[in-house]
This record gives C-alpha cells, sequence and structure tokens, in this order.
C-alpha cells in the first residue's frame, strides 16, 4: 500500500510543525508549507519532510502549490487546514471592518481557497480526508460554559472566524460525502508565538489533529473533536 500523502497549510512552525513531525515518524509522506519557498524548504530539510510554498491568502500561490503536487504525486490523502492568524486581542468596541476582514482572510477565506483547489487531488484518493482547525474559541457551547477556559476569552474577530470555520466544515461533509471533514480544536496550547499563555504544550494541542487525519474509514465525518473527544459546536 502507498504511503498516505498528508498536505499541512501554515506548517513552518508551532501546531502544524509539530503535527508535521509526528505525521512524518508515524509513515506518512508529509507536505509541510509556508508562505516562502525559502523557509518551507529551509524547514523541510531540518525535519525530513516534503515541501510546497503556499500562501492561503493568495489564490496564485494556491494554485501553483495544487499544481506542484499534482505533478508530483498526482494526489494528496489528507488536506489538514491548519493555517491561522489570531488577529490580535483588542477589545470588540475597536475592531473595525478591515481588522475582521484580515483575518477571515487567513481563517476562512484562505481555508476555502484550499479546499477549492486541492478538491481535485483529494478525489484521486482512495480515502480522503480534511481536517480544519478550529477553536474551542468557536464553539457556542464551550464560550458559553461559565466551567471552561473559553468563556473567560473574548475575542471577537479570532473567535468568530473559527465558528465560520466549524460551519465549513459541516458543509462540506455534508456536500462531499466521499470524504471525511472534520474540525479540531487543540484547546488552549501554548505555540511559543502568538499563544504564549496556553497550558497545554505542542504535543498536546496536536494530539485531536493527529486522531482526526489517522481515521480509517469508518471513522466520524462532520464532526468537532478535542484531545478527549467530541465537543459541542
Amino acid at each position: 500500500m502507498d504511503k498516505r500523502i498528508v498536505l499541512i497549510t501554515g506548517s513552518s512552525t508551532g501546531l502544524g510543525l509539530t503535527t508535521a513531525v509526528r505525521l512524518k515518524k508515524m509513515g506518512y509522506t508529509v507536505y509541510i508549507t509556508s508562505r516562502t519557498v525559502e523557509k518551507a524548504k529551509k524547514v523541510a530539510e531540518e525535519i525530513g519532510t516534503s515541501c510546497v510554498a503556499l500562501d492561503v491568502t493568495d489564490e496564485e500561490s494556491v494554485v501553483k502549490a495544487a499544481e506542484s503536487i499534482k505533478t508530483k504525486e498526482g494526489r494528496i490523502d489528507i488536506l489538514i487546514n491548519n493555517a491561522g492568524i489570531p488577529g490580535g486581542f483588542s477589545k470588540p468596541a475597536e475592531i473595525d471592518a478591515a481588522a475582521m476582514k484580515n483575518v477571515f482572510d487567513t481563517n476562512v477565506f484562505g481555508l476555502v481557497s484550499v479546499t477549492h483547489h486541492f478538491l481535485s487531488l483529494l478525489e484521486k484518493s482512495s480515502f480522503p480526508v480534511i481536517v480544519n482547525v478550529s477553536s474551542g474559541l468557536g464553539s457556542f457551547g464551550q464560550v458559553q460554559n461559565p466551567d471552561k477556559i473559553e468563556s473567560k476569552v473574548n475575542s471577537l474577530a479570532y473567535s468568530s472566524s473559527k465558528t465560520a470555520v466549524s460551519m465549513l466544515t459541516v458543509q462540506y461533509a455534508k456536500g462531499l460525502p466521499n470524504i471525511k471533514v472534520n474540525a479540531a480544536d487543540p484547546g488552549p496550547t501554548n505555540t511559543g508565538e502568538n499563544f504564549s499563555n496556553g497550558i497545554q504544550t505542542l504535543e498536546e494541542g496536536s494530539d485531536a489533529i493527529i486522531k482526526l487525519a489517522t481515521i480509517d474509514p469508518t471513522g466520524p465525518t462532520g464532526c468537532f473533536f478535542n484531545r478527549d473527544g467530541i465537543i459541542p459546536w
């Protein structure tokens, strides 16, 4: 059986990088991505994976990345939409439409662009899987539960963008019945970048992503998981 081929957006640092390293060790053929080819090559050489330049906010970049993978592999089996930005931590009253658009360009429209242009490669797989990296901060159930850490955070742009990711997951799962499509909540993870106050390690934060990326054909679709199991939308 051929190795399963994984493409991970936003994987030159943080959770994406940790996910790439773990999947490589598990025997998967992994393509990491970064916005510049120089950064992608540097990181790929360090961890022993393949790479492609991909900026999710630049459609031409997405198309070129898809064409490159098509030429090299002919397909992908697993797409992990990990690229995302927090967009700062301003108070809701200070956030205008431009700030919202900046976050949605990466977290929402970027995800749609990548999914759209890589669908033809996923359809070449005998068992295609999509994992959308969402967040408990986009879960109505989590942010309205006073017992959850997510309820203590007020992040207008980021949270609403991740809620959109969750709905995209449900709609893709309904509209693409031959592809397993799920959302992963990494949880409050210390990425060493934008989220340095997280209480989980990168390894713990990537658990849900790994679990959903490595499901078998009997696995779920249209569901939202953290490392402990299903969470509410």
